[in-house]
């Protein structure tokens, strides 16, 4: 009886009405793709700054002329009444790296040294203002053995400086696996008021590589939320659109990895976070938004820092309050996008107005970056798409009147900006630099892309090194100057339709790593240390 009955609704499944939507997860290929028609004016961004897979709702014409308009991205199959459902079926990737970890902005997956694997699967459910997604990950990392630096940390793979970051350079010596919930939520939505609970990752603002605030580099955290989606506000009286707005209050839990101390009391670090975006109708395709973060102890009685607040006089207070604030500019005309967003992790000294007006880049990080549609042949539907992004996250020069200091660490708060030992925010340069050119090619089964990245990923580091020390002697110079550690990449990778359901990808990477270890191991500090790394991946995904 059980199987006639599944019978009878897998046809009823597959043979209903056909929705033309999509929702789609952080950074997969489908959400870029349908990013790079927004550019182009063919479709809207469903979100201004706050992303997730849920805010992530497309919609495109059918009678539209675009690359894949003969691809299945995944659609909604309605089921009874208002009801509809999407499957994800299946969505594999495997990579294998040489000598190094490398990879980022891949959630729960930590890309050690050797064979790495991510699954995920799952399904969505839509219908009278209820969501739930279930879209459980699970991760599988060889975990090779690779030299590192000596930790600072109880656990002898923590981090090798700071003044407290949960962020081990290797996790364990033995290869592991690991799951969670991934993208599953439950939510209601009443227009675009809207309330969930889940642990849908998080993507800040308008960046594509590195996220000041949050990005998801770091595997996803048990949160609720509330909020304003994308909202047309019309001033009543007048009827005057004045643009659209977009609002998002949340709280989650952050959880401390497996390598950072045995202190069972303090597994937990209490995040709240604020996005505000404002779109003027009166200069269309701007962007403005603010964002704030905030991480305090795991105590009820912090809830009350969801909002922010200056509490630097009260010597009780223990939190660390970050923000951002930037814009986007779509020219759809030409195919352009240019964005830009500057965080700042501490007050100014003596506030406002002297001290900004004295010194405003105290604690500044910034990325900016653009992006700009190619026409290559487009009776063909070949197009091509520029992308570069420059991000700094280096400490300010004042601090080296006051003591060593990165945008992620904070003394009383001794996790970090992290979750389970992932950066939170950018992935490639949380205490340095990056810098990232790409460009791809869409045509009708799929894309081809080419990029170099170059990065410091933590020269806070060697700052360090020179507070309350003096370069006359020339030791400094000798040890530190020349000893940045910097990762060069050049890569390729394509993705392609074999048939109108099924994707296959695959990519290389070639990884130049330059003073792996700084200055540590080294008999000549004037000859550069050299890692070589070459990355490999595929990847497959099945869409019903």
């Amino acid at each position: 009886m059980l199987k006639k009955y599944f019978t009878l609704f897998a046809l009823f499944y597959f043979l209903s009405p056909v929705i033309p939507s999509s929702q789609e997860a952080l950074k997969s290929f489908e959400e870029e793709y349908f990013d790079f028609l927004s550019l182009q004016g063919l479709t809207k961004r469903p979100t201004l700054n706050y992303r997730t897979l849920s805010d992530s709702a497309w919609k495109i014409n059918e009678e539209d002329n675009h690359p894949w308009q003969e691809n299945n991205l995944g659609v909604f199959h309605k089921l009874f009444g208002d009801f509809r459902a999407r499957i994800y079926c299946l969505d594999l990737f495997m990579s294998y790296n040489t000598n190094a970890p490398y990879g980022q902005n891949d959630g729960l997956l930590w890309q050690g040294r050797g064979f790495n694997a991510l699954l995920k699967s799952g399904a969505r459910f839509e219908g009278y203002g209820l969501e739930l997604t279930v879209l459980p990950h699970f991760a599988f990392s060889q975990n090779a053995y690779f030299e590192i630096m000596p930790s600072v940390y109880e656990s002898e793979y923590g981090y090798f400086w700071g003044y407290g970051v949960d962020a081990p350079q290797r996790f364990g010596d033995k290869p592991f696996f690991d799951w969670c919930f991934g993208d599953s939520e439950i939510r209601y939505s009443w227009k675009t008021l809207t309330v969930g609970f889940g642990t849908q990752a998080i993507w800040l603002g308008p960046s594509n590589i590195n996220s000041i605030l949050h990005s998801n580099n770091a595997p996803a955290y048990p949160k609720l939320d509330i909020g304003l989606r994308r909202q047309r506000v019309t001033i009543p009286w007048i009827n005057w659109y004045a643009g659209d707005v977009e609002v998002r209050f949340w709280t989650g839990r952050l959880s401390e990895s497996d390598y950072f101390d045995s202190d069972n009391s303090n597994d937990f670090t209490m995040f709240h976070g604020l996005a505000f975006s404002y779109a003027p109708s009166f200069l269309p395709g701007l962007t403005l938004f603010v964002n704030r973060t905030c991480l305090v102890p795991w105590e009820w009685k912090n809830m009350k820092y969801i909002f922010p607040t200056n509490e630097k006089e009260n010597i009780n207070a223990i939190d660390d309050q970050k923000a951002s604030f930037g814009l986007s500019w779509v020219f759809p005309q030409v195919g352009l996008e240019i964005y830009g967003e500057l965080g700042i992790d501490d007050f100014v000294p003596d506030n406002f107005p002297h001290g900004y007006i004295r010194y405003p880049l105290h604690s500044m990080t910034y990325t900016a970056g653009l992006k700009k549609i190619i026409p290559i042949t487009p009776s063909k539907n070949i197009f091509g798409e520029l992308l570069f992004e420059w991000n700094s996250m280096e400490m300010s020069q004042d601090f080296q009147f006051q003591w060593p200091y990165s945008p992620y660490f904070h003394h009383q708060l001794i996790h970090g900006y992290t979750n389970k030992g992932q950066w939170l925010g950018v992935g490639s340069g949380w205490g340095g630099n990056s810098q990232y050119l790409g460009f791809k090619l869409y045509y009708l089964k799929g894309y081809s892309s080419i990029f170099i990245h170059r990065n410091n990923p933590d020269n806070n580091f060697l700052y360090s090194k020179a507070v309350n020390d003096s370069a006359e002697d020339g030791e400094m110079n000798i040890k530190y100057f020349s000893n940045w550690k910097s990762n060069f990449s050049i890569g390729i990778d394509t993705n392609y339709f074999l048939l109108n359901a099924l994707s296959l990808g695959a990519g290389f990477a070639y990884n130049h790593i330059i003073n792996p270890y700084y200055y540590l191991y080294k008999t000549d500090f004037w000859k550069d240390d050299l890692t070589r790394n070459v990355s490999l991946y595929i990847s497959l995904k099945i869409f019903i």
